[in-house]
């Protein structure tokens, strides 16, 4: 039984992953808007810690970081294409080692709340909303915490009209983050749910 349960473990995070780079590959993972891109790849992320943990949202998270990380390598995008020239280790904190905390924190969140929700309903979709307010919360904080005084940002804050850090993060996610936040919730945490019911399964 542990060698069929390792099995499945592998051959589901094995399609979440192709799922991700498909969705790279084809465009469909994300939408430049301005100098940063609204991401829907947070989707099969939060699916995957959802219905088989912290693991699986980890390592589902270093495999987008690593697409993000290579756009930043190849200058495709142009705000972390910028970090990277100033500092190559923080942009690759920024973009793997965030993301792959947003995974793991994803699957302990569910995991938490599915502990206490008598619904068995509502812990699928205030993960599902999680993943990408985590991801929104890190991948912002980072910046501001390490590449917020660059020339590049600095021109971003004045174009805003910011007056401190927090207001910068606001007002550059924007619709953006609330999209990011709405998609996740209701199709990371629907499908998450969703399959979970059909296979019939106790998550984790």
């Amino acid at each position: 039984m542990k060698k069929n349960n390792k099995t499945l473990f592998m051959t589901e995070l094995a399609f979440l992953i192709a799922i991700e780079l498909i969705m790279k590959l084809t465009g469909l993972s994300s939408i430049p808007v301005g100098p940063l891109v609204m991401t829907f790849n947070m989707i099969p992320i939060a699916i995957g810690a959802i219905l088989m943990g912290p693991l699986a949202g980890g390592v589902l998270g270093f495999v987008y970081g690593l697409t993000s990380f290579y756009d930043a390598v190849t200058g495709a995008s142009v705000m972390t294409g910028i970090f990277f020239q100033l500092n190559p280790v923080h942009t690759f904190i920024l973009c793997v080692g965030m993301r792959v905390l947003v995974g793991v924190f994803t699957g302990l969140v569910f995991m938490g709340l599915k502990k206490i929700d008598k619904t068995h309903t509502i812990s699928y979709f205030a993960a599902g909303l999680f993943a990408p307010l985590c991801n929104t919360t890190l991948f912002m904080g980072y910046i501001v915490a390490v590449f917020y005084q660059i020339d590049f940002i600095q021109g971003k804050v004045a174009a805003l009209g910011a007056l401190n850090p927090f207001m910068y993060i606001i007002l550059s996610v924007g619709v953006q983050g609330l999209v990011e936040a709405v998609t996740g919730l209701l199709i990371g945490g629907g499908v998450a749910k969703g399959v979970d019911s059909a296979i019939g399964r106790s998550s984790h």
